[in-house]
């Protein structure tokens, strides 16, 4: 799951994208409104957390833009205690809920998981291919009684493989959704977890395995 986090207090952020790193979650850090728009607008993300008071552009007027653009994605805005007339305007502009600050960390992520659940409504906690099973809630990949557990990164690219209804998905797009636009990793990273999914898969003796088209990306297939 890849969240984006707009939130000007440096210290709140850093502190934020520590935790949610911690609990899987794939973050994006901005520190102004311009910069939480642009990074909404041109990547996908699962939830957007939108701090109020940000400057250049308020949380408010992003999340405006966001939704006039018909950007769906769950939004979350953090609003200092007792701001009620900009709860309520955020509503109004298609928040789909709200945290006072200060806030305990558990509530955030309970409201994180209910935002996910409802855009995957329709999804299992549990993803089917062939004869492998990813479990959502203990990152285990398993084939009959014999489980592995996959690392946080490890856990998304399959997962979007799983979900990919037999399309090709471009390194680029992996880079874009798992590793984000602030990433230092170099582009052959995605190909080095390609390889210790296939070695896992090889070692729970699966009949699927993750095809490489040349140039163009990765899918499972079936042998």
């Amino acid at each position: 799951m890849r969240i984006l986090l707009g939130e000007d207090e440096k210290e709140l952020s850093h502190a934020l994208c520590a935790i949610l790193k911690h609990h899987h979650y794939s973050v994006d850090a901005v520190y102004d409104g311009e910069e939480a728009l642009y990074y909404a607008s041109n990547s996908e993300y699962d939830v957007i957390l939108l701090d109020i008071m940000m400057p250049k552009l308020d949380g408010i007027e992003v999340l405006k833009r966001l939704r006039t653009a018909k950007n769906a994605t769950p939004i979350m805005m953090l609003t200092a205690k007792g701001e009620s007339e900009d709860i309520i305007r955020g509503l109004d502009f298609g928040a789909d809920d709200y945290l006072s600050k200060p806030f305990v960390m558990n509530e955030l992520l309970a409201r994180i998981r209910a935002l996910t659940r409802r855009k995957n409504e329709m999804l299992s906690d549990e993803l089917t291919f062939s004869d492998i099973s990813l479990n959502r809630l203990s990152y285990e990949l398993s084939v009959k009684d014999q489980k592995i557990r996959l690392s946080n990164k490890e856990f998304q690219v399959m997962e979007m493989l799983m979900m990919s209804n037999g399309r090709i998905i471009s390194t680029e797009t992996f880079m874009d959704r798992i590793w984000g636009y602030d990433s230092d990793a170099e582009i052959n990273v995605v190909w080095v977890y390609i390889s210790s999914l296939r070695k896992k898969l090889s070692l729970l003796g699966s009949r699927v395995s993750i095809k490489a088209a040349r140039g163009v990306g990765y899918t499972l297939e079936e042998a």
